[in-house]
């Protein structure tokens, strides 16, 4: 099959996600049109960690993140040329849009030249992240509105489904996944440390602040540490003397950290269904995230981590933990059944193989 991949921008875990699947889908083709937020993750530097010879980009300059009339009407002619473009070489099997200006642009152009086997994964419901009630609105109204020009919206969590559903739109649902490790005991802390760890973009989304004011409160408490994997321009806003930000890392170290962390702690304010997580999820570390579309879906049955809505509910929950270091390897043991179960890349990209092929023959 030729696969085209369109994203405004390798943001965040899109390029993780579409990494993936070309991974997974090795004797299809794929073609990636893209933007680049250079102040976020280069594009040059995402196309060299996909290590397969199955994918080709196409740079989409004129895409950008904010709402603009003008760029975004020359933006969609654009994409509207390079689909003809590709056409014109074979057939396309499956157009798949990544993100909210990428799902609104690609089916309004998918539609203008006729191309019906539109996907669009929305990793985030933009319509709940907006700054204010009135952004919010907007993007119900954009989201609603990009309906109309057809193509499968395919969620990427159960909680973003269940947002979706409320809205009036129709989705599927296909969990995130990744590569599941074997089957290992959790790892038995010493009784001395207790290693908080998150890891990501120090970003708005990820609120800093959060994580910053909660590890505040333990700043005069030896035995605890907080580790932040990952950089960003709010690094500046982690103040608090128990903090290590370790900056970006590979990934055998990044693993490390958190193989050797008590318990994996997001702050973060949204998310489509973060990879970061699902990845401690699967090292077997007891969760504890914030109440947000997509965090819910990695501690919301209780038995691997919680979920809290403010600072004072974090401290408490964390305290809880120290105090009682004997149910972390249970809690742990329940993260990496519920990867396994819930989260595996294989069941992920099967699924979307199967959705493209009924998408084609349809």
């Amino acid at each position: 099959m030729k696969i085209v991949h369109v994203a405004e921008a390798f943001a965040g875990g899109i390029a993780v996600f579409i990494n993936s699947l070309v991974e997974n889908m090795r004797q299809d083709e794929h073609i990636i049109i893209h933007g680049d937020r250079y102040w976020v993750m280069r594009a040059e530097d995402v196309k060299k960690t996909f290590a397969t010879d199955n994918v080709r980009f196409i740079p989409w300059t004129s895409a950008g993140r904010s709402l603009n009339p003008f760029k975004d009407i020359k933006a969609l002619r654009a994409l509207m040329v390079f689909l003809r473009e590709i056409e014109a070489e074979g057939r396309i099997d499956a157009v798949h849009l990544h993100s909210s200006k990428s799902g609104f642009l690609g089916r309004v152009a998918c539609r203008l030249i006729g191309i019906k086997n539109v996907i669009y994964t929305p990793n985030g419901a933009p319509f709940l992240i907006g700054k204010s009630w009135a952004s919010n609105k907007l993007y119900k109204i954009l989201e609603l509105a990009g309906s109309w020009f057809g193509g499968e919206v395919v969620c990427c969590s159960l909680s973003e489904w269940k947002a979706y559903k409320e809205l009036g739109i129709r989705a599927y649902q296909i969990n995130n996944g990744i590569t599941v490790s074997a089957h290992k005991k959790p790892l038995v802390k010493p009784q001395s440390g207790f290693r908080v760890i998150t890891s990501g973009r120090i970003a708005p989304q990820k609120n800093p602040e959060l994580f910053n004011a909660i590890a505040h409160y333990f700043e005069e408490w030896p035995a605890f540490e907080f580790i932040w994997v990952g950089d960003g321009d709010e690094r500046p806003l982690l103040t608090s003397s128990n903090i290590q930000v370790t900056g970006w890392l590979p990934r055998d170290s990044a693993k490390s950290l958190i193989v050797d962390a008590d318990i994996y702690l997001s702050t973060a304010k949204f998310e489509g269904l973060s990879f970061a997580g699902l990845e401690a999820l699967d090292m077997q570390k007891p969760m504890l995230l914030t109440d947000c579309i997509g965090n819910r879906d990695l501690a919301g049955k209780g038995s691997n981590g919680d979920l809290f809505r403010n600072e004072g509910d974090a401290i408490v929950k964390i305290l809880r933990y120290f105090n009682n270091r004997p149910m972390l390897p249970v809690m742990g043991r329940h993260s990496g059944q519920l990867c396994r179960q819930e989260f595996n890349i294989k069941d992920t990209f099967l699924r979307y193989r199967q959705l493209y092929t009924g998408l084609r023959h349809s």
